[in-house]
């Protein structure tokens, strides 16, 4: 099927993940992008696993939240494993709780995710131009003019802007050249999808050893699991006609007794890579996911990030495609995510680096002293919180951006952060919901806490509605007992207000102290850089 205009808005390269988010951010944002994949359709692997709190936050916001829930499986929590004993066992049973609608580690294969938001762009009609190769692009000042090639031929289209969500080998930042820094790490793993006859339960199983590392993933289907394990260094050199059957006696000694595969689904070998774009953006060209950064799998992290690239990058792109928002807030997309991508590529190189290590003291660490010290550590309800943070991506914040406003004196969350996922009882609907439920449509969300006359709450409506209707929702809590709760949370007391401006992604631009629309109207105007409408 080939792109039957000439001239797209936005093009996007790649229908992974990041790309099928991209395209939905997008279309939630009243933007028609076109989508192609180099591939015959969604991948029939399992691949990235796990489906974190702030990800899913993200799929309520888009409505389809229910279903993973519903097709996936929660881990139980995780079991440090040495010679075939359990030497610490965490339970991550509502680790979460009141922190987010999502209190716990989700698992829900890749697949699934790609075949859910297939699913919705379907339902909005944007199709996906599989077989389609991106050749060459080549900007201008007001253009992109790519090459493209599918199974019959090649022809040329032109976009607005591109996104590389084309993965690890990205054509687009090659096309780009933009420098993809970082190594490859020297262990090779094997990865199989198996329905074990072991009864392991629910919890995540690690295992490692001094010869090699294992871990076990509860998979959402009966019995069935996730294996990673470092390949032994025998097998290496007749790696091109390994089979399961060739590492099982290796994975039994790793885990410390007979591993009983009842049917593997996939088996695969591969190499781990950590490495980053120098730039996430080029004019009018922009990297998301894999084709921005690559890390080791640890704690689940790399399907999200890309989600969450695409989160952060889709409604500033539709805000300055329709118009409404001036391009400089384009900017802010590589400043806001690449700390993002480096921290994460860094936690995640210590983490993997340890528990690879074949140096003696590490070993000993590893079997001895990590097992207590979790088990320690997780008595405290303070670094479980912690955690949960890290892992769910929930405690990711913008602090630094040049997006946010903070003019608030007590309030001990800041412009920047998230938004925290407090429970209310709405006063006008007279039904318990939430803070984040209250942002589910597209746009900016503003929240006024507080007391205000019914000729303020006027003065209020008819500013968003001559200014800012349709990108700007407002709603307001006032005082009661059955609030007392979020009142407290932001340290508001009696007689006084706070006024938030939440971003399209749920985290907070600006935050006052005062309800006043003249700073208001600076914020989104001069921060944001709203282009102000002219009166007719």
């Amino acid at each position: 099927m080939v792109i039957s205009e000439q001239h797209v808005q936005v093009l996007i390269v790649g229908a992974g993940p990041s790309g099928l988010m991209m395209a939905a951010q997008l279309l939630r944002h009243g933007v028609q992008p076109a989508i192609i994949d180099t591939r015959q359709g969604p991948t029939d692997y399992s691949k990235a696993l796990a489906v974190q709190a702030r990800t899913l936050e993200i799929y309520r916001q888009m409505g389809i939240a229910e279903r993973i829930v519903k097709e996936g499986k929660h881990a139980s929590g995780v079991t440090f494993n040495s010679n075939g004993k359990p030497q610490a066992s965490l339970s991550f049973n509502d680790i979460g709780t009141g922190k987010t609608a999502f209190p716990y580690v989700h698992f829900y294969q890749q697949s699934k995710n790609e075949r859910l938001l297939l699913d919705y762009l379907t339902l909005n009609c944007c199709p996906v131009y599989w077989e389609t190769s991106l050749i060459s692009l080549q900007q201008d000042t007001d253009k992109i003019t790519t090459q493209l090639k599918n199974t019959d031929s090649e022809y040329t289209i032109t976009c607005d802007r591109l996104i590389g969500a084309d993965g690890a080998h990205s054509t687009v930042r090659k096309q780009l050249n933009i420098p993809f820094r970082g190594d490859t790490y020297q262990h090779k793993f094997y990865l199989a999808d198996v329905k074990l006859a072991n009864e392991l339960g629910d919890n995540i199983q690690l295992y490692p050893a001094k010869d090699g590392f294992a871990a076990f993933f509860p998979m959402p289907e009966e019995n069935c699991f996730r294996i990673v394990g470092s390949l032994p260094y025998n097998l290496t050199e007749s790696e091109e006609n390994l089979q399961l059957d060739d590492v099982l006696p290796h994975l039994s000694k790793i885990a410390g007794y007979p591993v009983k595969v009842v049917h593997c689904n996939w088996f695969t070998l591969y190499k781990l890579h950590h490495r980053m774009a120098e730039h996430f953006r080029q004019q009018r060209c922009f990297l998301v996911g894999d084709a921005a950064h690559i890390h080791s799998p640890v704690g689940g992290q790399g399907m999200n990030t890309g989600l969450q690239d695409a989160y952060n990058l889709g409604w500033k792109l539709a805000g300055v495609v329709s118009g409404q928002i001036s391009p400089a807030i384009l900017d802010s997309y590589e400043t806001e995510r690449m700390p993002v991508a480096k921290d994460l590529l860094n936690s995640t190189d210590r983490a993997f680096s340890i528990i690879m290590s074949k140096n003696w003291l590490a070993g000993l660490f590893k079997s001895w002293v990590l097992p207590k010290l979790l088990n320690f550590m997780w008595s405290s309800q303070k670094l479980k919180a912690a955690f949960f943070e890290q892992v769910s991506q929930t405690g990711i914040s913008y602090r630094q951006s040049r997006l946010n406003l903070h003019l608030s004196n007590s309030s001990p969350v800041k412009a920047g952060d998230r938004l925290p996922y407090v429970k209310i009882f709405d006063e006008k609907k007279q039904e318990e919901t939430d803070l984040h439920e209250w942002c589910s449509k597209p746009g900016f969300t503003l929240i006024v806490l507080g007391k205000l006359q019914e000729l303020d709450l006027f003065t209020l409506a008819k500013w968003i509605t001559q200014n800012y209707n349709g990108n700007l929702n407002f709603f307001y809590l006032p005082p009661s007992l059955k609030n007392q709760e979020v009142f407290d949370h932001f340290k508001i007391g009696e007689k006084q207000k706070k006024a938030f401006i939440i971003r399209p992604d749920m985290y907070i631009g600006y935050i006052n102290d005062v309800v006043d629309i003249d700073m208001m109207d600076n914020y989104l105007l001069n921060v944001v850089s709203f282009v102000k409408r002219v009166a007719t």
